[in-house]
């Protein structure tokens, strides 16, 4: 399983349903700074309403179940890497490569090579 596209799929419904929640919203926000920092405190009060609630918070949903899925997708992957390391050497050593000219494909056949290090 490749952990990729439901990652990719789990930012965009988060990041659509967040910005359908904050675009239908009207709300407001407001700091109060203390010395003493225990008496510091931060309101943000956000109301939602219209078509932004269901689909903000179905895409949301979606969004979450994605990145569950990633997340269990990138575990899994990463364990089987432990069993199965030997099999993936081979998949990669044992690639062919076609030649690129024709005389790639005669081994008694003279190459000329330049090289751009010469003086």
């Amino acid at each position: 399983m490749r952990p990729d596209r439901p990652l990719v799929g789990a930012v965009v419904c988060l990041v659509t349903g967040v910005a359908l929640i904050v675009g239908y919203c009207h709300g407001s926000t407001g700091v109060n700074l203390a010395y003493p920092f225990t008496g510091s405190n931060l309101h943000v009060d956000l109301t939602t309403s219209g078509p932004g609630v269901p689909g903000g918070l179905l895409l949301l949903a979606i969004g979450i179940l994605f990145l569950a899925w990633s997340l269990l997708a990138a575990i899994v992957s990463q364990i089987s890497l432990l069993f199965h390391r030997d099999d993936r050497m081979e998949s990669i050593v044992d690639r062919y490569r076609a030649p690129l000219f024709e005389a790639d494909s005669y081994p008694e056949s003279v190459r000329l090579t330049e090289d751009k290090n010469q003086g």
